[in-house]
């Protein structure tokens, strides 16, 4: 258990990073550039991934042998591409119903954020990460 307690701080460190690149992107986006704010979300989102991709297998998940790299981050991107569906009803529900101010869509992201990382973590944790298997061979 305490070696999950420390994955999940690992991703909550990375995760925080990945979120302030995201959310600096969609603010500069569509304050900035008056962009709309689904559309700005999908493009900040997807930047994001990138980083997370790198620091989250390199910090926080250990390489599973039976995946080459290749299928890592294919199964990574699709991941991915699931929680940005789910980023993006949440961003879309949340300026819909609040608005698009930028309180607002700072609200919205929040919560959005919320929900994808509890998606992330799990399905990362379960498709990606060795695990104690690593630490058996180690």
């Amino acid at each position: 258990m305490q070696k999950l307690i420390a994955q999940f701080l690992k991703f909550g460190v990375v995760g925080v990073i990945a979120f302030a690149i995201d959310y600096g992107i969609l603010m500069l986006l569509t304050q900035i550039f008056g962009m709309d704010a689904v559309v700005a979300a999908a493009i900040s989102f997807t930047v994001s991934v990138i980083f997370n991709y790198v620091a989250s297998m390199r910090f926080v998940f250990t390489h599973r042998q039976d995946l080459s790299k290749r299928k890592e981050f294919v199964i990574f991107v699709i991941l991915s591409v699931i929680g940005l569906g789910i980023n993006e009803v949440c961003m879309w529900a949340g300026v819909a119903t609040l608005g698009d101010s930028a309180l607002m869509i700072t609200i919205s992201k929040l919560f959005a954020t919320f929900i994808v990382m509890i998606w992330n973590f799990f399905n990362r944790k379960k498709w990606l990460d060795a695990g104690d298997a690593a630490d058996a061979k180690a």
